[in-house]
Order: C-alpha cells, then structure tokens, then sequence
C-alpha cells in the first residue's frame, strides 16, 4: 500500500542534478587524481597493508587499508587518518570479520608497490603518483581503481561559524559567494520547502572503478531498468536510495524501495563484482566505451587491424561514511554469488508455504470475508496457501491490534485457517501512531525508542494512522524490545499460523523531503539518518523475523515479507517489488527486476501478480499468473481501489487456465524447494539471467523476457497482449531443449518462433537434468506432504543426466540443528537411473515414493526394465513408450525416496 495522491507527481522525488552532493563531486573531472601515496607510511601485517595518501592541495592525510580475504575477494578501506569525529562504517550487515590472508610485498621501485596473494595468481599494482590500484589476475589487467582520478572525500571540518577567521574565510562570507556555497549545499541543503541542516557539514566520498574488457554490467537494485545496466549521461545517474515511489516509471534510474550496492561486470572468460558497503544515499555512473589495446611492438598497420578492447568505468557517489569496498574476483558468476554470501550471508531458508500461493489485497474487510474468500478457493478447486490482511485489519491503523468490529474473534479464524492447513500474513509497518493511550506508542515514547528530529524532540511525520513517530531499528535495544512484542502472549490474537508482512520501512513518510525521514533525523549514538537512511528496512526485518524465531523458543523457521532492503537483507526473508500498475509492461520490466534482485543475493523475491494498481484485463491477468507460477515468490495482491480479483472472477474458461498455472506452481515444489536449499547452503539464485547459465554464450548477455529457473527449466513468459508466437532463445548449440509439458524434443537450439495460446507460456527442460515433481497438486503445501513424487529425466547427447532432492519437514530448524533432512542425487547414466545420497550427514524418515519417472529422449523402445533396491530385489517394471516423443514412462515404482535403488533400462 502507498500514498496515492502525492506520490505520483514526480516533482516530489529529486533528479541528481538536484542533489547537491552529486553537484559537487561532479566537478571533480576524469584526469591526473590530486591524491598521491606516501611510500614510507607502508606498513604490512597479518591482516592487511595500511599507508597514508595526501591530497596535493588541501594537504589532508587519508589512511588506506588493502586487505585480501580468503576465496578471492579484496577489501580497500579509506578513511581520514585523524577525523575531527568517527565517520561512520557499516554495522551488521557482513556476517562475521571476514577471514584475511596476508598479503606480500613483492615488488618495490621508484613510485610502485607490487603486493602478491599467497597464491601468486593476483596481484595489485599500487602506484604512488597519482594514486592508482591495478588489479591484475596472471598477469592480466582485470580492474583499475581511481585510473581516472575521481577518488573524492570530503574531509570533516568544524562549522564556519567555529572557525578561525582568515582571509579565506571572510572572502568566503562575501555576498556572491554566499550563493555559491548554498548552490553546493555543504551545511545545509534545500528540496521544494525543505532544509536539511548538516550539523557536520560536507562528508561526502567516492571512486572510480575501470573494468577492463567488460561492456557488460549489471546489478544495483533496485531500479525499474533493464537487465543490463546502461551507460548513464550527466544527470541520470542510478540512484540507491530507498524510497516510496507509488506508480514509479518504467525506466527510470531512481531508486525505489531497496538497494544492494553490488555491480556485476561480465565477459565470457570471467566475471567480477564490487560491492560497495555504504548505506547512505549513493549514486552510480557508468560509462562503456571501446579502447585500442596497446602493444608497444605493433606497427601503425597492424595497429590500424586490431581490435578495440572494451572498458567500463564506474563511478560510485556517496553522501557520507568511508570508503569500504569489496573486489569480487570470481572468476565465475557462481564463485561471485558465494563471495557475496560469505561477506553477507545466504539466503534464510523458507518455510514451505510460503513458496505456495499468497493471495493479498487492501482489504480483506472482515472475518467473514477472509471465509469466504478461503472457501472460494476451495469451491474452484485453486491450491493456496496464504490469506494476507493489509492495514485496515488494525484498530485504528495501531500494529499489533485488531480492528474490534471486523475482526472479533481473529482467534477462531486463525483456527479456521488452520483446520484447513493454511497461514495468515498480516501487516506490521514501522511508523507508530502517536496516541498516549495506545501501549506500543507509550512503551515506546518512555523508552526513548523513536528516532528524534535535529532539535532532540521525537521525529513525527504522517503516515497511515495520521501523526507518527518512527521506530529507531538502528538500536539494537529497540530491536530487542520490538522482536519481544511478537511473543504469542504480547501480540494479542496471534497464533503460530501468523505471519508477517513490514510495508512502508523505507521510511516512507507522507508530505516528507521525497516521502521520506528528514536526512538530519538522528538515530541511535547520535548518527544522523542520511547515514543509515539504507539499512532502516534492513533492520526492521531483522527484528521481525527475530521476534518471529523467538516466540516459538527458536524452533521455527519466520516468514517476513520486506518492502525495503539492503545487502543482507536475503538473511531474513523475502521482498517483492513494490507498487506496479496493472498493465503489460509492468510484467514485461517485473522479470529483469527480479534476475538482478537475484543477482544480488535475495533468490526470495517476486512481482505482485496482477499488478498493484488499476485493473487487469482478465488476459493479462492470467499471463501474470502464468509467469508468477516460476518466480520464487508468488502473491497476488491488489489496491484498495481497485476491483476485487480473486481468480475465479473473470469467467469459467480464465479460472480453469489461472487454476492450471497454479497446479503447475504446487506440482514444481520439491523442484523449487531444492533450489531454495541450494540458495540457503551454497548461494545459487534461484531465478537466473541465461547469461549465469551460459556464460559464454554472447547472445544471452543482454536476454531478459526469459530466464532460467535452477539450471533444469527455461521460462519465457508471455508479456505481449493477444500473442500467437513468442520468439524463444534456446542457447547452446551443444544442449537439447524438451518441452516441459509435452515432452518433445525442440528441433534445434538457436532461436526460434514458438506458437502460444492463452492456456500456457513456454517452458522447456534443459537436456542433462533430473526434475522432481509431485505427481499432484493439493488444497495447500501441508495436504501434500505425503503426495508421491515423479522424476522427469531429460537426456542430454550423451543420454546423461543428474538432478537433487532436498527434503526435510518443511518448517522448523531441524534441519540445522538436528540434521533431520534428506538430500537425494538421481543419476542417469548408461541406461541405469540410479537413486543415491549427496549428504550423508542428514537422515529424515519419509514414507513417500517414486511413483513415475518419465525419461526424455530416449532412444528406442526399450524391451523390458528393472528396478533394484538395496537390499537385491528386483521387480520388472511397468512401461509405455512413445514413439512420437521419445518420452518413456515408468509407472508404479513405488521406490523409497529415502533409499538407494537402480532402475535398468
């Protein structure tokens, strides 16, 4: 839910060039850096390499920090060598003190610091006069840091009005120049009627990155932009700034709800990453051109021959904080992903059902409607999982109440939710409603628990509940106590099918700068927003799912859904992507946004189905929830204005196709699940860009109107109104594609022209690959648990394939702490699948069987086939085979999921 009225005039939201930060570090032109390296400052440790840089003109001392952490990564820190105060660095968002390696010095000269990794593979090339760092992996040149002399930091000085007065400074004072200094906006800075006063001045940093070879860059959410990332012109720079931007554009490089400060840069030998740790407002430029390579020893005519090399240089802009950067060195975007993930961690892994349906809307009014809505699903035969209330559940729009008239026993109705195994989300935003006699408000004002205005009172702006104060989640007390209020016995009416959705945590406040906290808000030891403004999300979800864990005494697995998010945010739960409109490009841009959400660590992520605002055309509706079946997170939700939508409202013939789309999502769970497990232990994303995939692949870099879903299954959603052909890229001339539903064998790779009607999109398993199905749908997740499983077997051009199982009991932490799960590998090699365990560690008891398995692509008919379990039975099994498809079926298996067995074909 958003402010309507206010929020679509984009006259409220800042363009960079009226951000006076960007203005000034903007001046800064690409050339000789006025930073230069004091050689004898060079001292070595454990840890890392440290050495002082002095600026030319000003003459102020910066301290630089070069670590190398193990798998490949390199940390650069910069800060003042003696701040006038702390600045301030990011907390909570790495996971632990990553481990270093030490780093040696290998080379000395005049001007040049040679360092080494242990390994010898890298090298960073530091030179002194302008200061540079030159990444080199065996000798190639892979990335160069401030190669364009853009490294800027704002040193902290005391306020004019403290200083000593020089000639410089009443020059300064003097009328013409008292514009110019409000133009740069150091001390104080204004937007429309609003004054930010920066009690600390001017504190702004940021650098250049060159990325040698690359023209291919990608990251950064969140934008509503294409996959890949564009080459921005002055002005238009991508924004991270999380803001609630109700209806926002269709490319557009403002930041919206969340931002993860990590950019991807790919060719098909490597791929590489920097991620840069700042949570204040930050803005990226990017630029990609060709450069001539230069070899010394060429003549001018093989010169005039050779080929131009791309390059791409990144120029990161943020207002305050240090200089914290982290050099992912891949060399793949698989070995990126887990880089990524040892800094910030994995993504948590999900309680089963929240991978099923969810279906929200701003209002279900009353418990009568939730019943009916519940039993609409039932009637119409749609599995679903989750009912989700929206704000006017509230007493009042107060959290953690209920409103006394429509819900009056929310009790009886979680117990009715529960009979028929399902779960409640219901919503829990972080401003308050100021009202003494409201507890939460009360608790919260005596603790001193909300973030305060500049002057030191409680910062209030208006929100849902009219005047509210804002939570300070930076204070790690104030989570505590906020988790605390989550507690069966606190949380009135709460029962342990409740679950929870954080709306409005960016923060949005109505009729605020942008929509959001004033920057000179300050939080928790005295920081001021426009420090944290990036993390307020971050930690609002933390303490949810906290609160979440500890209510059941640690022993169940939370479900939070996040509107804002930063790097790390994958840890607790899921987002989705905010406002979008009911209309077709909105699903066309949902599926970049989600690949590059991916990309950057959250796999737990999807669109609302349907579109948010407006009102769908039942076709693109059902297109919608064709595509939202093979994303990670699937609900359907709309706005309070507009029409109601449950899926059996737009006709028999649109029911029965949304009710297909829907069976397909529960029938693909032990699939998707083990994916999920795949993101929670190994960190591969669960939705993928082909290029991921396929990294050498050329024609796939630039791909977004399909993805790969794991590496078995190929979706090309059906995004254009009234489509009888869709044009699929099948990459790989090596692979064999199938259809997925049909089992025929596509004719060749390559792209081609696939006929589409209205009853389902395109989508096509990857030869090679073993996918684990349930052999039907249920009401929910939980009526499936003990739904046997079949296997779809597609054969690669060497009739091989393999895939996983991951199977545990679907909620708890067991899986952790008691090692109850199973983790299954199927192999198919030879004419024998063979069933056998990836994780020995692991034991979980299950009375589900293999029932079918379904080989693709298999050569002839076969003359008889035998299965085998542990223990030497053998039994023939029952077969079809058909001579069009090629497609094999074995029936009434009836093998243990839990044991090891062969099938002999």
């Amino acid at each position: 839910s958003s402010v309507q009225d206010e929020a679509v005039d984009k006259s409220n939201f800042k363009k960079c060039n009226q951000i006076a930060f960007y203005r000034r570090q903007k001046f800064l032109h690409p050339g000789k850096s006025l930073y230069r390296v004091l050689l004898d400052s060079v001292t070595l440790s454990d840890e890392n390499v440290k050495f002082q840089i002095i600026h030319e003109e000003n003459k102020v001392l910066l301290q630089v920090e070069i670590y190398e952490i193990e798998g490949n990564i390199f940390r650069l820190k910069i800060d003042e060598a003696s701040p006038l105060r702390a600045r301030y660095k990011v907390p909570d968002v790495l996971i632990k003190e990553p481990t270093t390696q030490r780093l040696f010095i290998s080379h000395k000269e005049a001007g040049i610091l040679v360092l080494s990794s242990v390994n010898e593979d890298y090298k960073l090339q530091v030179t002194a006069n302008p200061f540079q760092v030159e990444l080199q992996s065996k000798g190639e040149t892979v990335m160069s840091i401030n190669s364009n002399g853009l490294l800027y930091f704002e040193h902290l000085q005391p306020p004019p009005s403290d200083r000593k007065p020089t000639a410089q400074n009443e020059e300064e004072a003097s009328d013409s120049s008292k514009e110019k200094q409000e133009d740069l906006g150091l001390w104080q800075e204004k937007f429309g009627s609003f004054l930010d006063i920066k009690a600390h001045g001017p504190s702004s940093v940021g650098m250049d990155f060159s990325l040698h070879g690359y023209d291919h860059v990608y990251g950064i959410p969140q934008h509503t932009e294409t996959l890949l990332l564009k080459n921005t012109s002055d002005g238009d720079a991508y924004r991270l700034y999380n803001l609630d931007i109700f209806g926002h554009k269709i490319h557009d490089k403002i930041g919206i709800y969340g931002s993860v400060p990590l950019l991807l840069a790919h060719k098909p030998n490597r791929t590489s990453g920097i991620f840069w740790l700042n949570s204040s407002e930050t803005l990226v430029d990017i630029s990609t051109k060709a450069v001539a390579e230069h070899t010394p020893s060429r003549s001018a005519a093989e010169t005039a021959k050779q080929r131009a090399v791309p390059l791409t240089n990144v120029r990161w802009m943020s207002e305050s904080g240090i200089i914290d950067v982290f050099l992912l060195m891949g060399p793949t975007a698989f070995d990126i992903f887990k880089q990524f993930a040892q800094l910030t961690g994995t993504q948590a892994l999900p309680p089963l059902f929240s991978l099923g349906y969810h279906q929200c809307r701003w209002n279900y009014e009353d418990e009568q409607d939730v019943k009916a809505v519940d039993a609409g699903f039932d009637a119409h035969d749609i599995p679903y999982d989750v009912i989700w209330l929206d704000i006017e559940h509230t007493d009042g729009k107060r959290y953690f109440t209920w409103d006394k008239q429509k819900f009056q026993n929310p009790r009886k109705m979680q117990e009715h939710l529960r009979k028929k195994k399902r779960k409640l989300v219901v919503i829990v935003d972080p401003h308050i409603k100021v009202d003494p006699s409201y507890p939460l408000y009360a608790q919260a004002k005596d603790k001193g628990y909300f973030v305060k205005d500049r002057s030191g009172q409680d910062f209030e702006g208006i929100c849902w509940p009219g005047s509210s104060c804002y939570l300070d989640f930076t204070n790690p007390e104030v989570r505590k106590w906020y988790a605390d209020q989550f507690a069966f016995k606190t949380y009135k009416a709460s029962t342990n099918i409740l679950f929870v959705w954080n709306d409005m945590n960016e923060p949005s406040v109505f009729k605020g700068a942008e929509l959001t906290m004033q920057k000179d808000a300050v939080h928790y030891n005295n920081w001021e927003h426009r420090e944290v403004h990036n993390l307020y999300g971050f930690y609002q979800q933390m303490a949810t799912a906290e609160g979440l864990i500890r209510r059941s005494s640690g022993k169940e697995r939370p479900f939070v859904l996040t509107r804002s998010f930063f790097a790390g945010s994958q840890k607790y739960g899921a987002v989705w992507t905010g406002d979008n409109t009911a209309e077709w490009s909105y699903l066309k841009i949902s599926i970049p946004m989600l690949l590059t959400i991916n990309m950057a660590g959250i796999s737990f992520c999807g669109a609302d189905v349907g579109g948010f605002i407006g009102d769908p055309e039942p076709e693109l509706l059902v297109r919608w929830y064709q595509a939202g079946a093979y994303q990670p997170f699937f609900r359907g939700h709309s706005n309070m204005e507009s029409k109601r939508r449950e899926p059996w409202l737009f006709g028999e013939k649109n029911t029965q196709i949304i009710r297909k789309a829907i069976r397909e999502r529960y029938v693909l769970l032990p699939y998707l699940y083990t994916l999920f497990y795949r993101a929670h232990t190994a960190a591969e994303p669960v939705m993928r860009s082909l290029w991921i995939e396929f990294p050498e692949k050329m024609e796939t870099f630039d791909v977004e109107n399909e993805y790969m879903l794991g590496n078995a299954l190929l979706v090309h959603p059906v995004t254009e109104k009234e489509a009888k052909t869709v044009t699929v890229l099948f990459p790989g001339s090596e692979e064999i594609w199938y259809d997925f539903r049909k089992f025929k064998r596509m004719e060749d790779a390559g792209t081609m022209k696939i006929p589409v009607t209205l009853e389902n999109i395109p989508v096509f398993q990857r030869g090679g690959t073993v996918i684990p199905l349930k052999t039907t749908a249920g009401k929910s997740t939980e009526w499936m648990i003990d739904i046997s499983y079949e296997l779809h077997v597609a054969l690669d051009t060497e009739a091989y394939a393999i895939g996983e199982l991951y199977v545990d009991d679907g909620h708890s932490f067991q899986y952790l702490h008691k090692k109850q799960f199973l983790y299954r590998k199927f192999t198919f090699h030879k004419n024998i699948l063979f069933s056998s365990c990836v994780d020995e560690s692991g034991q979980y008891h299950t009375t589900c069987v293999v029932e079918r398995v379904i080989v693709l692509g298999f050569g002839k008919q076969p003359t008889f086939v035998t299965a085998s379990s542990k223990d030497g039975k053998k039994k023939e099994v029952v077969f079809t085979y058909d001579t069009k498809t090629s497609a094999m079926t074995l029936e009434n298996l009836a093998l243990s999921v839990d044991a090891d067995w062969e099938i002999c074909i």
